[in-house]
């Protein structure tokens, strides 16, 4: 077995998939909405038996390193060396003292992240669990979310990791400096060569989705804020383990949850997060005070397609919203914004109205009512659909009975609409526009479908152009081309039809070449092996990349549309179609003749005449 095969034995790709998106168990399939394009019903189709996916709407399919491959954007060795990490398989061509090395990295991370939480216990550490009892925080909750205390030392952290292990190999000064845990003096002085980064702090730990500690967020003590040079909060530089970029803090505890309520609350700071968990708000995370990035609502995109944003309204929380929004909307995510009235962030609202909150975060998670008119214009409390919340604020404070202030709103409102995927919430919103402002309707729809093509924003908008292009549908195939796929399909889920479709059906029928040349092939498999198994024939296809994608495809079109029926009913259909088919071969061969009979006239060749007018009789006694 190859290390790849070893790999997909380990995966079930229903797993890995649900990951990433809801799935509904049907018939012995699984369906869900296609996560590479937007459509209302499904058409997305997983097969557990044979691991393999296929999307009927947009043509995409594959097996489980495929889905990784496209949803992720990744490489085949980078989507590889995930699956390898998920299934513990080591990769021979990857460097494994590489490998170590980084798990010699978060070795010394978890052993730091102990560390501060003993600490956090000593009397020197008396007035900061005070301070963490105040803030609502008793034992059993500092010890839920590991949160610690690094003391007021320039070396204490240092000299313990140089101290551990007590067996087997030392950790080095270039391995914890890698961590990001020490920083290296500039010029040498009396004693070690480093001091720790984290001193009289308050230490959170920052975990990766697989609940690996692989950085820290460090709070000054609380006593000495005033007085501090180098910031209210410090934080991990990148290492080779932790880019922050790709990581939402609390992930790791609120992924299930987040599935379970279909949305996640997304909040600044590591003490929002805590505070909303420790309130029963469990599917929530932070973005550490910056704006979302692409990779995080990749991350999120795994577990829901709902967002409520719960950040800050002042200057800096405001230009995070709107990145944020954008990045969201531009992967069709459903964002709402959440204000809190009672205080300006989610623990300080949590403090004095916890109601509040819930309530808000409540409401964000509720359905679309079916009345589409009805949803947009009820007032949902604090959770505002996103597009409401962007009209009250670009509008605050403008008088709205100057042309130039309408004119203001409008265009903003115009890039906000634009990323909305779906038309039928843009033209929603277009009217909503025009009704609030009192302009006319067609001249706002007109202005905006002026600016942006097709309500689609321009390329060298802030949307990446690969998030914004339109979903195109694959050409619509004719219904015999349809008709000669099923065939293979019926086939390939039914091998004991093959003898009856090979002496009643020559390739010749199959209107696409490719398929007349799958055909062939199957058929001489089956008699070769006198069976159809799949992943043997997978096997003899894995040199040719297209005829894999198309076995796996009918694979899956056999499984969709003919699921539970027998095989006298699948012979029942098999002989209908290539009755059909062979309908539709005679009316091509007619065609052809008489453009041939044609031709034979104008020439002036009656023998040739002769002899194709003979074919066509034949043809023509035979319908």
């Amino acid at each position: 077995m190859s290390q790849i095969e070893e790999i997909k034995s380990k995966i079930d790709i229903v797993d890995l998939i649900r990951e990433y998106i809801n799935v509904k168990a049907v018939g012995a399939n699984f369906q869900a909405l296609c996560p590479f394009h937007n459509e209302k019903s499904p058409s997305f189709v997983i097969s557990p038996e044979k691991q393999i996916w296929h999307c009927f709407g947009c043509g995409k399919g594959g097996d489980a390193l495929s889905f990784v491959m496209e949803k992720e954007n990744l490489s085949f060795p980078q989507a590889l060396r995930i699956l390898a990490d998920k299934t513990g398989v080591v990769l021979k061509q990857e460097d494994v003292k590489e490998r170590a090395k980084r798990n010699r990295i978060i070795d010394i991370l978890d052993l730091a992240g102990k560390y501060y939480e003993y600490v956090l216990k000593s009397e020197s550490a008396k007035e900061i669990r005070k301070y963490l009892e105040g803030r609502g925080l008793n034992e059993e909750k500092i010890a839920l979310w590991r949160i610690g205390y690094s003391p007021d030392s320039w070396d204490s952290l240092y000299k313990f990791l140089k101290a551990r292990p007590l067996q087997g190999d030392k950790y080095s000064d270039e391995e914890i400096l890698k961590a990001g845990l020490i920083i290296k003096k500039e010029k040498f002085s009396q004693g070690s060569n480093y001091y720790d980064r984290f001193r009289d702090r308050i230490m959170f730990p920052i975990w990766d989705v697989n609940s690996n500690i692989v950085a820290f967020t460090a709070r000054v003590n609380p006593l000495k804020e005033a007085t501090e040079k180098f910031g209210k909060y410090i934080n991990s530089p990148q290492t080779e383990v932790y880019d922050k970029s790709r990581l939402l803090f609390g992930l790791n505890k609120a992924k299930e949850e987040i599935r379970k309520k279909d949305l996640v609350v997304i909040v600044e700071g590591q003490m929002d997060t805590i505070s909303c968990y420790n309130h029963g708000i469990k599917n929530v995370v932070a973005s550490s005070g910056t704006a979302l990035t692409r990779e995080q609502i990749t991350l999120i995109k795994r577990f829901t397609n709902k967002v409520a944003l719960v950040f800050d309204m002042d200057v800096a929380g405001q230009m995070a919203v709107d990145r944020g929004v954008r990045e969201c909307l531009a992967q069709g995510m459903e964002v709402k914004i959440i204000t809190l009235p009672s205080g300006k962030d989610p623990d300080e609202s949590l403090k004095n109205n916890p109601g509040e909150l819930e309530r808000s975060v409540e409401l964000a998670g509720e359905n679309r009512a079916n009345d589409f008119e009805n949803h947009y214009k009820k007032p949902i409390e604090n959770a505002k659909s996103i597009l409401e919340y962007y009209f009250e604020r670009s509008s605050a404070g403008l008088d709205l009975k100057l042309l130039e202030n309408k004119s203001l709103v409008r265009d903003k409102m115009f890039e906000m609409i634009v990323l909305l995927p779906d038309k039928t919430e843009q033209g929603y919103w277009l009217k909503k526009v025009s009704d609030d402002l009192g302009f006319s309707e067609l001249d706002v729809r007109e202005e905006f479908f002026r600016r942006y093509k097709d309500g689609l924003a321009p390329v060298n908008s802030y949307e990446k152009k690969k998030d914004t292009e339109e979903f195109k549908k694959p050409k619509e195939k004719s219904r015999e081309e349809r008709l000669s796929e099923t065939v293979l399909a019926i086939i390939i889920k039914a091998p004991e039809l093959i003898s009856y479709a090979v002496n009643n059906l020559s390739s010749g029928y199959l209107l696409a070449e490719n398929l007349a040349l799958f055909y062939n092939k199957l058929i001489i498999y089956y008699n070769k092996n006198a069976s159809l198994d799949y992943n043997y024939f997978l096997e003899d296809l894995s040199n040719n990349e297209a005829e894999t994608s198309l076995f796996r495809y009918l694979t899956l079109l056999g499984e969709k549309e003919f699921y539970g029926q027998e095989q006298a009913e699948l012979k029942a259909q098999l002989i209908n179609i290539i009755s059909d088919l062979k309908n539709y071969g005679q009316r091509r061969k007619i065609e052809v003749l008489r453009q041939e009979i044609s031709l034979a006239e104008s020439n002036g060749d009656q023998d040739k005449l002769n002899s194709l007018m003979s074919e066509l009789k034949k043809i023509m006694d035979l319908k």
